[in-house]
């Protein structure tokens, strides 16, 4: 399937290399005469429009619209470029050391309040994450923050240089043998060179920091309680992107009107006068509405891609999706939520979940849950299609890309596959476990399991039973937890499965409470299987972190660190490395990895100068035209 995926999209990014043009039915349209590009929301009302403290997709796609990044991607490649459209970077070059950058910034671009974006826009929202008086999860990517924090990302300082020029001192922290930091003769911290760091300069906003500074100061607590802050002042609204002004009516709708003054425009203009995205109840009544015209674009369900694609009257594109669904395990003490590590860098024992702080447990439910049977077949002549995805996913092992992975033949000869559905092994790993029905009720019972006999030894007797959440509205993952539900009564375990508002949901997930959560990740692009971001112990921050499992592996940590390092950055030792990663993920199971879905992004037949890209539909969203 991936090879297959690879070469697909491949072709596709060849196709698109040969010419990148505004196409023809766009370009005759004025400026802001387009129309306006109606999008759905399945999730609740964005948390915020604040670009350093939201933490959710909804919200991002509000403000991703209204801010810059600081180094943009190129649009085909996907891969960080100098001058890259909507980004700042116009040039960049490492010291002799490969960990001091220096980043040279375009001295074209203004807020559209007619301010100059400079250095001081940057950094001052470095200042607010790395005060840690925020809920922000991008402190995954600094390497300590004020109040002492040590996250340990590969960000250690930002200084401004000039209006137009920064300083970033970024690395992995060299260790020695028993993984203590090491340290020069002045006591500074010993960095090497990492590979991947780039990529997290792109977590820290760039914001006006003359409209922020003036509305927060250094209170940056201040910005969680104000999340639809929008930057204005007395020359009007000062952001910078396709699209601004945001007006959010909750429980219905987010609208952003057109940025005439948006420079780095495909067409010269911005030919749509309004972006709208709508809240619908759930994936069927998106699906019905895109029917109906509502929506200018969705991305189909896979339930839905097999009906649209016998449509045949939509435009569509269609490839591995960027993510993959998940079902992840609380790995500790959900009672008492700690950090991964203390104020001096040491590890925080995180105590262990008393279900799923046993690995055992955890293989059993990997072997429990039958993954190929929710994905299903697609319809084939009289055959219906079956499984939830009707055949429209993949199946997941590990952390890793569906569609653009550079380790999947590695793994594979390393044995790294699903988990394989058998009853009889899950049940076996749970009698190991210490999981047996004694009673004959058709639930299991702790008897001399892992927390009992380690923890707490009133648990004993305790039945095998566990809340497991998800986001309301996603119809497939709402199907899958029920399946799931059922699939694991029949080794006796007892699931009370909720599917709760997706805001709610995610306050449960970082707040590091819950028992077991279906969610998935849209993966960051370029793609690096090395995570610590998600699975790093500096992740694991109650309240903010993504690395909400708490899972905690030396090994783990000290094989990325090495792959991010490696001199000169050979990909395939890297890859060699980042594959030790994988296996040991595969192994640990924090999540069981379930399936990627196949994306499929549909568009109205009348929509003019929609030319998706693979990863990157709405590249040129400034040159498409829902009028005639």
């Amino acid at each position: 399937m991936k090879q297959f995926s690879k070469l697909l999209l491949l072709g596709m990014i060849v196709a698109a290399l040969v010419a990148i043009v505004v196409p023809v039915g766009a370009q005759d349209v004025p400026a802001g005469e387009g129309g306006t590009i109606i999008e759905s929301n399945i999730g609740d009302d964005p948390a915020t429009f604040n670009p350093i403290i939201g933490n959710d997709t909804v919200s991002d796609a509000v403000s991703s619209w209204m801010y810059p990044n600081i180094i943009a991607l190129d649009d085909v490649t996907l891969v960080e470029a100098p001058g890259a459209p909507g980004g700042l970077a116009e040039s960049w070059e490492y010291d002799e050391t490969g960990t001091v950058l220096t980043l040279h910034i375009r001295q074209d671009m203004f807020w559209s309040d007619g301010e100059q974006i400079t250095a001081d826009d940057y950094i001052w929202a470095y200042n607010a994450i790395k005060s840690g008086q925020t809920t922000s999860p991008r402190t995954a990517q600094l390497y300590q923050l004020d109040d002492g924090t040590v996250t340990d990302g590969t960000i250690h300082s930002i200084t401004k240089i000039d209006d137009f020029t920064i300083e970033v001192v970024l690395g992995t922290v060299d260790r020695d043998e028993e993984g203590n930091p090491i340290t020069d003769d002045d006591g500074n911290l010993v960095l090497l060179p990492n590979c991947a760091a780039l990529s997290d300069l792109n977590s820290i906003a760039v914001v006006p920091e003359h409209i922020y500074a003036a509305a927060f100061g250094m209170d940056y607590a201040g910005m969680d309680a104000d999340p639809y802050f929008v930057p204005e002042g007395e020359n009007g609204l000062a952001t910078f992107g396709v699209f601004t002004d945001p007006f959010i009516e909750f429980g219905v709708q987010v609208s952003l009107l057109a940025n005439q003054d948006y420079i780095d425009a495909i067409s010269g203009q911005v030919t749509p006068g309004e972006w709208l995205m709508q809240n619908v109840e759930d994936q069927t009544v998106e699906y019905e509405r895109f029917l109906a015209g509502d929506f200018t674009t969705i991305g189909v369900s896979a339930d839905n891609q097999n009906a649209l694609r016998a449509d045949g009257s939509f435009q569509t594109i269609e490839y591995p999706s960027n993510g993959y669904t998940y079902m992840g395990f609380n790995l500790a003490d959900p009672s008492n939520p700690q950090p991964g590590r203390d104020e001096d860098g040491n590890l925080v024992d995180q105590g262990i979940h008393p279900i799923f702080g046993d690995l055992l447990v955890r293989q059993a439910i990997a072997h429990a849950i039958d993954v190929r049977s929710i994905i299903g077949s697609r319809p084939d002549g009289d055959n219906p299609a079956t499984g939830i995805l009707e055949g429209n996913g993949y199946l997941i092992a590990t952390h890793n890309h569906p569609g653009l992975s550079s380790t999947d033949d590695e793994l594979a000869d390393a044995g790294v596959e699903p988990y394989a559905f058998d009853l009889e092994l899950a049940a076996s790993l749970l009698e190991e476990a210490g999981w047996v029905d004694i009673d004959d009720d058709g639930i299991r019972e702790c008897q001399g399991c892992l927390y009992a006999t380690e923890v707490d030894a009133s648990f004993e007797g305790s039945e095998f039973e566990f809340e497991l959440l998800t986001n309301a509205g996603n119809n497939i993952r709402e199907a899958t937890g029920e399946t799931i539900r059922a699939q694991l009564a029949e080794i006796g375990i007892v699931v009370d499965f909720q599917a709760i508002e997706f805001g709610t949901l995610v306050d449960e997930l970082v707040g590091q409470e819950f028992d077991a959560i279906i969610i998935g990740w849209r993966l960051g692009l370029p793609f690096n299987a090395g995570a610590k971001g998600l699975f790093g112990v500096g992740a694991d921050i109650p309240g903010s972190g993504f690395n909400f499992t708490s899972y905690q592996n030396a090994d783990y940590e000290r094989l990325v660190d090495e792959g991010d390092a490696l001199a000169g950055c050979d990909p395939d030792a890297r890859d060699a490395l980042y594959v030790q990663t994988q296996i040991a993920l595969w192994e640990d199971l924090p999540y069981v990895w379930l399936f990627a879905t196949n994306t499929m992004i549909a568009a109205q037949p009348d929509l003019a100068g929609w030319d998706p890209l693979p990863y990157n539909t709405q590249w040129n969203i400034d040159a498409w035209s829902t009028s005639d």
